[in-house]
């Protein structure tokens, strides 16, 4: 009679799930755009045959309705006959809220825009839009993603915009977006990396646990984060947050040193070096001493950092020996009348008001945003044929609140994703890291990144560190554009 019984209840649970199985997905409500062209380029002096699509992915929930549509533009190389021969990279920018031009674009697309490499404003249409002989299509194929809200995505039907403007919901999103993809090209066996810029490095840390922390797994060969942001709290410069101003003084004496401000012109490299090693020892005992450290020592420290940042020991004295991004931009070159720029410090802005505490603007981006703007607009309506009559939405606000709660736990103020890289690491022996970083970055210190990757359970074996003299968007200036894709370049060829 037990055996009965259990029987029944087994059936009642098995059943609903058979039943389910056995249901095919229903027709999609959205008709998806696809553009497709054959191409022929040459990268890393390889000539090529490869195909661009710009295409619409139509997400669906468990009962097959109509989510979410997710615009992408891929690159393949034809005359493939073994996919497990060849890469497959997924790319994505940041924001949250930015879509994937800059990295299409600026870096590793078979057509980039030119802007200037010196840290001049990029002015007026027309712009260069030229073919990118350094993009990596001669070692990997690549998909540019634009989450939902950026691009040409959007949600469909009755869901809500916030079901995807969070940690994890944008993961899981982009997660299903990649599983849609290897089912519809046959690539489940391909060598496969994932990478972004910015808030793209915590969404790929997230994209990881949501493909690798899970039974179904999707493995991944290597992880690119590109001006990298994994712990907030860190970062954050609020009061009491000593960590903060330890992270932000490399880059601050990088910024002087480049300016000028720093007697004696040393060596870049060298320089840093010097500051990264005071940031960690005699500067954040310091701050952690808070009003017990004594007079002796403050003056030593205070002296030290007027040497590392240019700034005068009176004003490091008005701000207690710590120093916020936002003011020293402001600080830096204000008896000229300049401030410089948050994603980028080696452009220079001016203000309105001299007198105040932070810069109106960030010259960096507005230097910049009119020449990717009009590449992305012009090749994907012009020479790709997309006729969507939508706006494409470049960064910006995406219309809702951003849900930055990790999944499952609990952490308040406290937000860091670098653990979820730590365990795909330990849970995949093949998984390796590329960590890129500008000298110049303020919205992405490298001290930050170095910070998050050398803890968290982290494999250090298995990280590659690259430097580069420029900022957040590293590939803005010329050397730093070359030597980025050959350090990528060399990371995927290492890992096949």
């Amino acid at each position: 009679m037990r055996t009965v019984i259990l029987f029944f209840v087994t059936l009642l649970f098995v059943a609903p799930v058979m039943a389910q199985g056995s249901q095919k997905p229903q027709a999609s409500a959205y008709e998806p755009g696809v553009w497709e062209k054959d191409m022929r380029g040459t990268f890393n002096n390889n000539r090529m045959d490869y195909t661009a699509k710009a295409s619409e992915t139509v997400l669906k929930d468990a009962e097959g309705k109509d989510r979410a549509s997710i615009f992408s533009i891929s690159y393949v190389k034809k005359g493939v006959t073994d996919p497990a021969s060849r890469p497959i990279t997924f790319l994505f920018n940041g924001g949250p809220g930015s879509a994937s031009l800059w990295l299409h674009m600026g870096a590793f697309g078979p057509k980039r825009v030119v802007v200037p490499s010196d840290a001049k404003d990029d002015g007026a249409p027309p712009y260069p839009l030229v073919e990118n002989d350094m993009s990596l299509l001669d070692v990997t194929d690549m998909v540019f993603i634009d989450p939902v809200g950026t691009g040409f995505s959007k949600v469909l039907g009755d869901t809500k915009k916030e079901d995807f403007y969070g940690i994890n919901e944008d993961a899981k999103a982009i997660g299903d977006f990649i599983r849609v993809w290897l089912n519809q090209n046959g690539r489940w066996n391909s060598p496969k990396y994932i990478g972004g810029e910015s808030y793209g490095t915590t969404r790929s840390a997230a994209v990881i646990n949501e493909l690798e922390g899970r039974f179904n797994d999707v493995a991944f060969n290597g992880i690119l984060l590109i001006s990298t942001i994994l712990d907030f709290t860190a970062e954050a410069p609020e009061e009491g947050n000593e960590l903060s101003p330890m992270i932000y003084l490399p880059t601050m004496a990088a910024t002087a040193w480049y300016h000028g401000r720093i007697p004696g012109n040393p060596p870049l490299e060298a320089f840093v070096d010097e500051v990264r090693t005071f940031a960690r020892t005699d500067y954040i005992t310091a701050l952690l001493q808070g009003d017990a450290l004594p007079e002796a020592e403050h003056a030593r420290v205070r002296a030290a950092l007027a040497g590392y940042t240019g700034l005068s020991e009176t004003y490091l004295d008005q701000t207690k020996l710590r120093l916020k991004p936002q003011r020293f931009m402001k600080q830096l070159l204000r008896d000229e009348g300049k401030t410089v720029g948050r994603l980028d410090s080696r452009y220079v802005g001016h203000d309105f008001d001299d007198a105040g505490d932070r810069p109106d603007n960030d010259p960096s981006f507005y230097a910049i945003d009119g020449a990717y703007t009009a590449a992305i607009n012009h090749y994907l309506r012009s020479e790709l044929g997309v006729d969507l009559e939508s706006h494409y939405s470049v960064i910006g606000g995406l219309g809702g609140k951003w849900n930055w709660q990790l999944e499952g736990k609990f952490r308040g103020a406290y937000l860091n994703v670098a653990p979820y890289i730590g365990r795909a690491m330990r849970e995949n022996s093949d998984l390796r890291v590329f960590n890129a970083a500008g000298y110049f970055d303020f919205a992405t210190p490298f001290f930050g990144a170095e910070y998050s990757l050398s803890r968290n359970g982290i494999v250090p074996e298995r990280v590659t560190y690259e430097y580069y003299p420029s900022g957040h968007m590293m590939y803005v200036h010329g050397p730093s554009l070359e030597k980025l894709n050959n350090d990528i370049r060399a990371f995927i060829k290492a890992g096949n």
